[in-house]
C-alpha cells in the first residue's frame, strides 16, 4: 500500500486569516478552497438555472401543460439519484398546480435501464401528454422516438454523458450536454430536476400563475433535503454548486424540516437527524434506497420518500431495510465467490488490467457494488456481470482514478461494434448488455484497452492523507471542527490522517472489529482505536508497533464524549 500525503496547489491561494485553524486551512487548500469566502454555502451562490441548454423550453412546455390541465407523467431509474429526481419532479408540480402527475420506474429485471419503447407503452396506458425523463434518457434513442410517434411531448433531464446522437426530444437538459454552459458538469439527475422545477417556477411566476390558480408559490429549498439525499447517494463530484445544495439539504434535516421518508430512514439506520453528516446520506440513507431497485421496486423507496404521513414512511422505512439486509447477504456470497475467482488468477499468470467476472446465479442488482469491492480489492477497473436473460448479460463497471470507464467501452465498441448491445455511464462507472456468447471476447477487447490506458503506478492501491496530526490535534475540539466542516464526499475526501503508533492493546469485538489502544511515540498521548472488518488473518498481532491511515472522531457512549480515530489501513511495523 503506497500512502501518499495530499499536497497543496501552487494555484491555489492563500486567503485564509491567521486566526483560522492552521490544520483546517491546509485540509481546505489540499482541496482546492483559497479562502473562507469559498466555504459561505449560501443558497444565493448557486449557479443560475439559465445557464442551462434548453431549460427555458423544458420550462415553457411544463408551464403549458398544467396550465392546460394537461397530463404529465416522469420516468426515472431504479436508483437512489432516480428515486429521489422522481420524488422532487412529482412533489414540485403538484405543488405548482400540475393536475395528479404520475410516475413510472422501470423494474430492472423486467425492462432494464432508462426510456424504451416498451416502458413508453407504459406510459401511453396512462395517457399522457408529456413524458419527463429524470436520471436517464440522454441514450434512449429509440424511447424518445417512440414517445415523440405517440404524439408526447418530451423533456429529457439527465445528467449522464451523451452518444455521438442525441435523442429527438423537445428539450434535453443535462449538463455535459455539449451546448450546455451551466459551469457545474457534476450534478446529480435530481440537481438536474431541482434547477428545471426552479425555472418552472420562475415562468409561473412571470405568468401570475399562482394568483391566478390560487396556489400558494412553493418554496425551492424545501425540496433541498432530497437533493441533497440524491446527490451524496450517486457518489458525484462535491463541487462548489454541489456543496451548497447538499449542506442546505443537511442543514434542514438537522432543523427537523426533512421529508417523514428521509427521518424514519435515518431513524432505522441509528442516526440523529440533529447531527446527520452527508457520510450518513451516502452510507445510512442511500443503501436502504438503492436496496429497493436492485433486489425488488424503487417504487417502494418512492412511496417512501413521498409519504406525508410519519408512521406510512416508518412502514415503508422498515421494508427498506429488509431489502438492505437481503442485499447484504446476497453480496457477500457473490463477493466471495468473485475473491476465489480471483485468488485463481492471482495463482497464475499476471492479472488482466482490466478485469471482468461473472458467474451464471449472480443477481444482476448487486453487481455494481461487487465490481466496487472488487475494484478496491484489485486496484484496477472492473465489470461484474450478471444472467439478464438466456442470451444477455447485465454489466456494472467500476474505475479507477485517470481511466475514463464510459470512454473506454466508447473506444471499444469502436473497434468491436458488434459486442456491445448498449452502453452508458460516466468516468468512474458504467452499465452495459452483451451477448453471452461474446462474454469472453469482450473481456480479452477490454483488457487490452485497460492495458494501453494505465501505468503500473495507476495499479499501485493508494491512500491519499492529509499528512500527520500535531499533538494539539488530537482533541475533541478538532474532531468536531471536523465533522462540522464538510460536507465530505466524492471529490472533496473527509479529511484521514497517517502516523505510526505503538500498540498498547487489541481485540477483537463484534467478531470482524478491531479495537485498539495506542500510545503516539512522540508525546506519549494515549488514544482509543477501531478498524471495522479487520483481516482477521493478520490481527490480533504480535507487533508492538503499527502505521495508520485513520479519521477522527467522536465516541458517544452512556454521555461520556471521547476521542477515537477510525482506522482506514493499518500494517505491523516489524521492529529488528
Amino acid at each position: 500500500m503506497r500512502i501518499v500525503t495530499r499536497t497543496q496547489p501552487q494555484e491555489v491561494a492563500n486567503d485564509f486569516p491567521a486566526t483560522f485553524p492552521a490544520t483546517l486551512a491546509r485540509i481546505y487548500r489540499a482541496r482546492g478552497v483559497a479562502g473562507p469566502q469559498e466555504l459561505e454555502y449560501k443558497l444565493t451562490s448557486l449557479e443560475h438555472p439559465k445557464q442551462f441548454f434548453d431549460i427555458q423550453n423544458a420550462a415553457k412546455i411544463l408551464a403549458d401543460a398544467i396550465e392546460q390541465e394537461q397530463r404529465i407523467v416522469i420516468v426515472g431509474d431504479f436508483d437512489a439519484d432516480g428515486a429521489t429526481s422522481t420524488t422532487l419532479g412529482i412533489l414540485a408540480l403538484t405543488a405548482m398546480g400540475a393536475i395528479e402527475p404520475q410516475y413510472i420506474v422501470p423494474n430492472r429485471f423486467e425492462y432494464g435501464y432508462g426510456l424504451t419503447p416498451e416502458i413508453v407503452k407504459l406510459v401511453q396506458e396512462l395517457e399522457a401528454d408529456v413524458l419527463v425523463t429524470v436520471d436517464n434518457g440522454i441514450a434512449s434513442i429509440d424511447g424518445v422516438a417512440a414517445a415523440k410517434a405517440a404524439g408526447m411531448k418530451v423533456i429529457v433531464t439527465d445528467h449522464h454523458l451523451p452518444g455521438d446522437t442525441l435523442p429527438s426530444a423537445d428539450a434535453i437538459v443535462n449538463p455535459s450536454h455539449p451546448l450546455c454552459q451551466f459551469p457545474s458538469k457534476a450534478l446529480a439527475g435530481v440537481g438536474v430536476i431541482f434547477y428545471v422545477m426552479s425555472a418552472l417556477r420562475a415562468l409561473l411566476t412571470e405568468r401570475q400563475w399562482f394568483e391566478k390558480a390560487h396556489i400558494r408559490r412553493p418554496n425551492m429549498s424545501d425540496y433541498l433535503d432530497i437533493v441533497a439525499l440524491g446527490t451524496v447517494a450517486d457518489v458525484v463530484p462535491l463541487d462548489a454548486n454541489n456543496r451548497i445544495l447538499v449542506q442546505q439539504g443537511l442543514a434542514r434535516i438537522q432543523a427537523g424540516k426533512a421529508r417523514p421518508g428521509i427521518l424514519a430512514l435515518l431513524e432505522i439506520g441509528g442516526r440523529d437527524p440533529s447531527r446527520v453528516k452527508a457520510t450518513d446520506l451516502g452510507f445510512v440513507v442511500g443503501p436502504r434506497l438503492n436496496a429497493a431497485g436492485r433486489l425488488d421496486d424503487m417504487s417502494i423507496g418512492i412511496e417512501c420518500l413521498l409519504s406525508e404521513q410519519v408512521m406510512l414512511a416508518r412502514s415503508y422505512a422498515e421494508q427498506l431495510d429488509l431489502l438492505n439486509r437481503e442485499r447484504k447477504s446476497i453480496e457477500s456470497d457473490m463477493k466471495q465467490q468473485a475473491e476465489s475467482s480471483l485468488a485463481e488468477l492471482e495463482s497464475g499468470t499476471d492479472l488482466p488490467y482490466g478485469m471482468c467476472f461473472y458467474r451464471e446465479d449472480w443477481h444482476q442488482g448487486v453487481i455494481g457494488i461487487l465490481a466496487s469491492r472488487m475494484k478496491e480489492k484489485c486496484h484496477r477497473p472492473v465489470i461484474a456481470f450478471a444472467k439478464a436473460d438466456d442470451d444477455t448479460l447485465k454489466g456494472s463497471a467500476r474505475s479507477i482514478p485517470g481511466v475514463h470507464i464510459r470512454d473506454a467501452l466508447d473506444l471499444l465498441a469502436k473497434r468491436h461494434p458488434h459486442l456491445l448491445t448498449k452502453f452508458g455511464g460516466h468516468a468512474m462507472a458504467a452499465g452495459m448488455s452483451i451477448k453471452i456468447e461474446h462474454y469472453e471476447t469482450f473481456a480479452k477487447a477490454f483488457d487490452e484497452i485497460i492495458e494501453e490506458w494505465v501505468t503500473p503506478e495507476q495499479l499501485e492501491a493508494t491512500i491519499y492523507t492529509d499528512g500527520e496530526l500535531a499533538a494539539e490535534d488530537f482533541s475533541l475540539e478538532f474532531a468536531e471542527q471536523l465533522r462540522v466542516a464538510g460536507p465530505w464526499g466524492q471529490a472533496f475526501p473527509e479529511p484521514c490522517f497517517d502516523g505510526e503508533f505503538e500498540l498498547l492493546q487489541q481485540r477483537i469485538v463484534g467478531e470482524k472489529h478491531l479495537k485498539l489502544t495506542l500510545r503516539d511515540p512522540q508525546t506519549g498521548l494515549l488514544v482509543d482505536a477501531i478498524h471495522f472488518f479487520c483481516d482477521l488473518s493478520v490481527w490480533p498481532n504480535t507487533a508492538q508497533n503499527a502505521k495508520l491511515v485513520y479519521k477522527l472522531d467522536i465516541n458517544e457512549f452512556r454521555g461520556q464524549r471521547n476521542l477515537q480515530l477510525l482506522v482506514d489501513y493499518i500494517e505491523p511495523i516489524a521492529r529488528n
